[in-house]
């Protein structure tokens, strides 16, 4: 049975009292959250993995992107990016490899990583496609599923599948005034696909046998934002609603078949939208985990795209997402290195602690107060222990040479030093 389906039962799985462990909240607020569908914990059951719920009330958790793309492809170099990731903090991986070889890639990552791991089928299916010399726009109907089963079979965690393109939005996208189009890659395999054959989107059409497949595994379906706006400019336009709100309808039929879902969200939105995308998606959606990619706040920073994200995805976690997706660096460039990699998910990270913290989460409030703590007695060690990267602050500190008691920012004159004995 799906975690889902074992909580509407009121049975608690090792997974939910893992989860009740790690983030220190009570089990039945867990089994309660899972049984609504406001709380998802991704677990194939071919997997034995580190569960992480993602969700209502919980810590905010963060996703990295890796794979190789047509240009580069390393498949050691992957599984070092993810390996690095999960260090600095991911809490899940997602493999978006488009290379020849990405069946090789996500079994090893599969094999390695003891995280939750998502991929996007219809890469695959593209790139099949590529190698018999077709498109996108030739593949079949039974290809993309026969992926989709083979992947779940593997031990996928989760997918994100664009079932809410549909023929009718893809229709009204044409005549729309947006200026970036399609800027999600399994969202313009997609529109293209249904343009070209003037059918509807299989995932879509199809959507309950996608219920079978994902229900046979625990595969977490993560309904992917197509038609997400790719600049500011097209940010909370029509064309998005309208994908929403299938994705707010398609959440129902998942927990009605006992399937876990999350809905994945924008993408480019200035500062003064994000909490009313959050809001709008918690509502449509009836509180399904948000699964949300930065959001990026302005256009004008390529290279700092991780800070631009950041931003956005501080504000998103404040107002409601469960999931953020990290940016790098790297982001509308090039593929990621492994500090692209590295500064990403600490960025991202930082956003959620932020964002934990205004939220009133526990845990987060704790570690601050440990900082704190640390700080006030100059006990630079465990500073470097909270420290979402303990190597910078060590590096800087060893160059400062100076006593354990100040640092060269002050010297002498530190206020802490000066006052310790007083207050």
């Amino acid at each position: 049975m799906t975690q889902i389906e074992e909580a509407k039962k009121g049975n608690i799985t090792p997974e939910m009292e893992e989860t009740s462990r790690i983030e220190n909240i009570d089990i039945q607020k867990i089994l309660s959250g899972v049984a609504k569908g406001r709380i998802v914990i991704p677990k194939n059951v071919n997997r034995s993995i580190k569960p992480c719920a993602i969700g209502e009330g919980l810590t905010t958790k963060i996703n990295a992107n890796i794979g190789s793309s047509s240009e580069i492809e390393d498949l050691d170099y992957e599984l070092e990016k993810a390996l690095t990731a999960v260090k600095y903090g991911a809490h899940a991986i997602m493999d978006l490899s488009t290379g020849d070889n990405l069946n090789k890639i996500r079994k090893e990552i599969l094999k390695n990583i003891d995280v939750p791991i998502g991929t996007v089928p219809i890469y695959e299916a593209a790139v099949n496609a590529k190698n018999k010399n077709k498109t996108v726009i030739d593949i079949t109907e039974e290809d993309m599923f026969k992926i989709i089963e083979n992947q779940a079979k593997e031990g996928v965690d989760f997918m994100t599948v664009h079932c809410g393109i549909t023929k009718n939005t893809v229709d009204k996208l044409i005549n729309s005034n947006r200026i970036m189009g399609v800027v999600s890659r399994g969202g313009a395999f997609l529109s293209a696909w249904i343009k070209h054959n003037d059918k509807e989107n299989p995932f879509y059409k199809n959507y309950d046998y996608l219920l079978e497949l994902a229900y046979e595994y625990d595969v977490t379906l993560s309904l992917g934002d197509g038609l997400r706006p790719g600049c500011l400019s097209d940010a909370t336009d029509i064309p998005q609603i309208q994908e929403l709100i299938t994705l707010g309808e398609l959440v129902k039929e998942a927990r009605a078949a006992d399937v876990q879902c999350m809905v994945e969200g924008p993408g480019h939105v200035p500062l003064d939208q994000i909490a009313a995308n959050m809001k709008l998606q918690k509502t449509i959606c009836d509180y399904a985990p948000f699964y949300v990619l930065g959001p990026i706040v302005t256009d004008l920073a390529p290279g700092y795209d991780h800070i631009t994200s950041a931003i956005g995805g501080t504000v998103a976690a404040y107002s409601g997402a469960n999931f953020l997706c990290y940016v790098t660096p790297a982001e509308h460039l090039a593929i990621p290195e492994l500090e692209d990699v590295k500064e990403g998910v600490i960025a991202s990270r930082i956003a959620a602690q932020a964002a934990d913290v205004a939220n009133g989460i526990s845990s987060a409030w704790s570690k601050e107060k440990e900082m704190s703590i640390a700080r006030r007695k100059f006990d630079w060690e465990k500073q470097f222990d909270l420290a979402f990267d303990s190597e910078k602050p060590r590096m800087r500190r060893d160059v400062c040479e100076m006593d354990d008691d100040m640092c060269s920012m002050c010297g002498e004159y530190c206020a802490l030093r000066l006052t310790k004995d007083n207050f």
